[in-house]
């Protein structure tokens, strides 16, 4: 008996999908296919199906079969090179460097995922949107923070931060679900105040006390916090008051050419003044003109991220340049 992957198991592996075998519905229909053409008819047909649920079987035993959603399992069969990769592909992240605005002096690093060498090549949109419509984005978020650990074991000096995204609706319990980060943690010896966990607001957070659940999860462990994108999404005083992050990272859209827009400038004060009342810690994203650092120290931001500092790079060439 084959089941389908859930994501509240532990984030495990799905089973490959198979290429002949029997589409059973949750209504107690089933049909037989004997190759992923002919099982992408019937998903076709069956998508048009309310709240229909299918499973993909070797055998007609429903017993401990597990449904999903027909219009995710469609998606995962169209998809299925990209979710095999999601699932089982060499992932890698690289680093973009973080500076202190004050004295550009190194801070930390964020790290962002891509196929690792020799892979084949799928964009972070494309993984991202396709774990996204076939039910894999937590499996993805998961293996996105492994990979950022490791390179921070390997490839970031000790004392420097590690600034590592994250999205929300993947943590579905978080006692459970950050079990996987923190024993990955322990295994590669880095220091959880060295990491930092960045909530992705342009997501849309619709349950703030679930976040607020996850981030102290996070914070318990000795995991700082940022929040993502400000500017861009729902930043209000009363987020910010509730969420309690320990870094903001400002919008690149409001970096860019700062210096030449006096609605941006004055965007880029208020939201400094405001977090400095706060004691949040304030990161211009994006910075890729003399002008705009300048601008930006000028105004007392502590820390900058941008291709004028440092386009992000392979954890092994940093060891070169370094």
């Amino acid at each position: 008996m084959i089941s389908m992957w859930h994501p509240c198991a532990d984030c495990g592996i799905a089973p490959p999908m198979l290429e002949k075998g029997f589409l059973l519905t949750k209504e107690g229909e089933t049909f037989s296919y004997d190759s992923l053409y002919t099982l992408e008819g019937i998903l076709e047909r069956l998508s048009e199906r309310e709240g229909c649920e299918v499973a993909c079987v070797a055998s007609t035993d429903r017993r401990y079969v597990q449904f999903t959603g027909v219009r995710s399992f469609h998606e995962r069969l169209k998809n299925r090179d990209v979710v095999e990769f999601i699932q089982r592909g060499e992932m890698i992240s690289f680093l973009q460097p973080i500076l202190t605005l004050e004295d550009v002096t190194p801070f930390g690093y964020e790290a962002l995922l891509r196929a690792g060498e020799g892979a084949k090549t799928f964009s972070p949109g494309e993984l991202f949107s396709v774990a996204s419509k076939t039910g894999f984005h937590s499996r993805l978020d998961q293996r996105a923070r492994e990979e950022a650990i490791r390179a921070t074991h390997l490839y970031v000096p000790e004392g420097q931060k590690t600034f590592i995204n994250f999205l929300p609706s993947t943590i579905y319990n978080p006692d459970f679900c950050l079990k996987h980060t923190f024993e990955t943690i322990e295994r590669y010896g880095v220091d959880p105040n060295n990491l930092v966990f960045e909530v992705v607001e342009t997501e849309r957070i619709e349950d703030v006390d679930h976040l607020k659940r996850v981030l102290a999860q996070y914070k318990q462990e000795g995991i700082k916090v940022a929040l993502d994108d400000v500017g861009a999404g729902f930043s209000t005083l009363e987020m910010l008051q509730m969420l309690q992050p320990d870094f903001v990272k400002i919008d690149r859209s409001y970096i860019d050419r700062c210096d030449e827009s006096e609605e941006k400038e004055r965007f880029l004060r208020q939201a400094h003044s405001l977090t400095t009342s706060m004691g949040i810690k304030s990161l211009a994203e994006g910075i890729e003109r003399q002008e705009e650092y300048e601008l930006c120290r000028e105004i007392g931001f502590d820390y900058g991220q941008g291709y004028l500092f440092g386009k992000p790079r392979a954890g092994k060439e940093l060891l070169v340049i370094n």
